[in-house]
C-alpha cells in the first residue's frame, strides 16, 4: 500500500538558496529514479517562510526504507542538516 512521507525543515534565509537550490534538488534527482518512488512535492509555509515541507509518495514502506538508507541520500542529508544546524524531521503516513 502506498505511503506518504512528510519531511519538515526550517530553512533560514541565509542558507535557503544553497539548501533548496543545491542539496534538495540533488536529493530529488536521486529519489525520482529509486524503485518504488511515486511522486513528491515541495512546499513553503505562507505564514512562516522558513518552514518547508516535502510530501513524498512511495509504493510502500519498504521502498522508502531502502531510499532512507541509501548512502548517497545519507551524505546529502548530512550536509543539509549541517547547514540547518538541526536534523530534518520525518513522519510516515499510510492510507486508511
Amino acid at each position: 500500500m502506498a505511503i506518504k512521507i512528510l519531511i519538515k525543515r526550517r530553512i533560514p534565509e541565509n542558507v535557503r538558496e544553497q539548501v533548496c537550490n543545491d542539496q534538495i534538488r540533488r536529493l530529488r534527482k536521486l529519489a525520482v529514479v529509486q524503485k518504488g518512488y511515486v511522486s513528491g512535492e515541495t512546499l513553503r509555509s505562507v505564514d512562516h517562510p522558513d518552514l518547508h515541507l516535502v510530501i513524498s509518495t512511495w509504493l510502500n514502506a519498504a521502498a522508502w526504507n531502502a531510499w532512507e538508507v541509501n548512502p548517497e541520500r545519507i551524505e546529502i542529508q548530512k550536509q543539509i542538516d549541517a547547514l540547518l544546524g538541526k536534523p530534518t524531521e520525518y513522519e510516515m503516513y499510510e492510507y486508511i
